[in-house]
């Protein structure tokens, strides 16, 4: 259940054969290996962030592999657990960009309640084997969360970071919405173009000349 205007919109969906062919696998794969995020968190990012009130999405591609660290959001990861590399980077261009203080923890929830959708294109993995679950479904799944907000007549935000998030772009049809691509923020990438590009404010720019509220992204504690 995820408890929002998402569970209506996706039930045609959760209905399809390969959805339902999708879920076999999961659950069996979850049962017979340690699997991340915990399986009552796969869809945190439709539960925290509405249809409605969606207005940035934000596109990862797996979660994380290793323990403790995925929790159903993009980026992500819960208090307590040392921030990842590519989401040091997010917070040092966020640093740039807004002037925020350097955020201390890796929690991104705020932004979900804000209405950033911290989209996975794969929701689930494998313990220490990225892109383990990449097979199952997910991605028909995925790609039509992007579709679906395609549709939506509110202009909105699609943020794509890396190749693999930039390959998504063709489903993006709407010239009413915004769309901001760079290279990956990981170690590997972030320096051909990340750093500096100001993607906080292009996102609050857009926000505010659409008559929207622009997002807090500047987290705290």
């Amino acid at each position: 259940m995820i408890g929002n205007d998402w569970e209506s919109i996706l039930e045609k969906e959760f209905n399809k054969r390969y959805f339902v062919e999708l879920k076999k696998k999961v659950i069996e794969d979850y049962n017979q290996q340690i699997c991340y995020p915990p399986i009552a968190k796969l869809f945190d990012a439709f539960r925290l962030s509405s249809y409605k009130d969606t207005k940035v999405l934000v596109l990862g591609q797996d979660p994380y592999h290793n323990p403790n660290q995925a929790m159903g959001l993009a980026f992500s990861v819960p208090l307590g657990v040392t921030v990842p590399p590519s989401l040091v980077n997010i917070y040092k261009e966020l640093v740039i960009d807004i002037e925020c203080e350097k955020p201390i923890n890796g929690d991104l929830t705020p932004w979900g309640n804000e209405g950033v959708l911290l989209l996975n294109a794969i929701l689930s993995v494998r313990k220490n084997q990225p892109l383990s679950h990449k097979d199952f479904g997910w991605m028909t799944f995925t790609d039509r969360i992007i579709s679906i907000l395609n549709e939506k007549e509110t202009p909105m935000i699609f943020v794509l970071w890396g190749s693999f998030a930039r390959s998504k772009k063709k489903l993006i049809t709407n010239s009413r919405h915004l769309i901001i691509e760079n290279v990956h923020p990981s170690p590997l990438s972030a320096y051909r173009g990340f750093f500096h590009s100001k993607p906080f404010t292009q996102i609050n720019d857009f926000l505010k000349n659409t008559n929207q509220e622009p997002i807090n992204f500047c987290l705290r504690g």
